[in-house]
């Protein structure tokens, strides 16, 4: 469970730290231009996301829906609601965010590609909501197994 917290709480941290500061070197303010060398250059998704969150989350999300449901009270329904939450993330991420930012990586400047940005940078929002309601969720279901006397 602790390792669920931390690791929900360093995507979203680091999920709200590339929407500010590395975004905005691929895909300028006006969203007239979109920069895949830039992208290419930070290379986020094998030098950070790959390490921290794509493979990482998702065993502790997966672990965390089998535990989840074998506990009882208020620790199963926020524990359960917090996994079920990363799980909806982790789908996301796979079908939708890794596929766009990969196509990205790969295109070039065009009305198409800063389209697709755009979109990738407006569905990043619920990206983050989901992450946000799964690590606070895990934290309350965190207080509720330190209630529970580790139970």
């Amino acid at each position: 469970m602790w390792l669920f917290v931390l690791n929900l709480g360093v995507a979203f941290g680091a999920g709200l730290y590339e929407h500010r500061i590395s975004l905005p070197r691929w895909l300028d303010a006006t969203g007239a231009h979109w920069s895949a060398e830039a992208a290419r250059q930070d290379d986020v998704g094998r030098r950070f996301w790959g390490l921290v969150n794509t493979g990482p989350l998702t065993l502790l999300t997966l672990a965390s829906l089998y535990f989840a449901t074998r506990a009882t009270g208020p620790l199963r329904a926020w524990w359960l609601g917090a996994a079920l939450v990363a799980l909806v993330d982790r789908l996301l991420t796979f079908a939708y965010f890794i596929p766009t930012m990969v196509r990205l990586m790969q295109s070039v400047d065009s009305p198409a590609a800063v389209e697709t940005a755009m979109r990738w940078a407006r569905m990043n929002h619920l990206r983050h909501a989901l992450a946000a309601g799964a690590w606070f969720a895990a934290l309350q279901a965190l207080s509720w197994l330190r209630v529970k006397g580790g139970a």
